[in-house]
C-alpha cells in the first residue's frame, strides 16, 4: 500500500477525531476500508461520554458499524485506520474481527497496546494479528490530542 493512500484515509480518520473533539470527546477517529475497492465501509469517532458507554472507542464503533453493514462479525481483509495506537480492548476487538491491516497515527505510551504496553498482537494468546503500519499522520494526530487536553486544562 502506498503512503499517500494511507495518508488520505488517515485524513478521514482525523476528520472523525476532530468531530469527536467538537462533541467534547477525546479526539480519536477510525475508518474501515475495503482495500480492493478503496470504499469506506465505516467511520466513527470516540463517543464514550455521549453514549454512556466506556467501550465506545472509535475503533470499536467503526468495527460495529462495518460488521452490521456487511452482515458479518468477521472483517477479514479490511483495513482499519485510526488516529491513535489502539488500547488493549480495541486490539482485542481488532483481533476478533480479523481485521487484515491496522494503520495508526500517534503512538500511545500510556494506553497503547500495539507497540507499547502489553503489545497485544505479539502475545501467544492472540489468535489473529493484522499487518501493522504505524505513525501515519502521527504529528497531526498527536497535535489534535495535545490541543484538546490543553484546552480542557485551561492552558493558554
Amino acid at each position: 500500500m502506498s503512503e499517500a493512500r494511507d495518508q488520505s484515509f488517515m485524513q478521514l480518520a482525523l476528520a472523525e477525531a476532530q468531530a469527536a473533539a467538537e462533541a467534547g470527546e477525546v479526539p480519536v477517529g477510525a475508518v474501515i476500508v475495503d482495500p480492493v475497492t478503496d470504499a469506506v465501509i465505516a467511520a466513527a469517532g470516540n463517543a464514550p461520554i455521549a453514549g454512556h458507554d466506556p467501550t465506545a472507542h472509535a475503533e470499536i464503533r467503526a468495527i460495529r458499524l462495518a460488521a452490521e453493514k456487511l452482515g458479518n462479525y468477521r472483517l477479514s481483509g479490511l483495513e482499519l485506520f485510526v488516529t491513535l495506537e489502539p488500547c488493549a480492548m480495541c486490539a482485542g476487538a481488532i483481533s476478533f474481527a480479523r481485521i487484515g491491516r491496522l494503520v495508526y497515527g500517534a503512538p500511545d505510551q500510556k494506553g497503547g497496546a500495539v507497540e507499547n504496553g502489553p503489545r497485544f498482537f505479539e502475545q501467544p494468546t492472540c489468535h489473529w494479528s493484522p499487518e501493522l503500519q504505524s505513525r501515519i499522520e502521527a504529528d497531526a494526530s498527536a497535535s489534535l490530542l495535545k490541543a484538546f487536553f490543553k484546552a480542557r486544562r485551561g492552558d493558554k
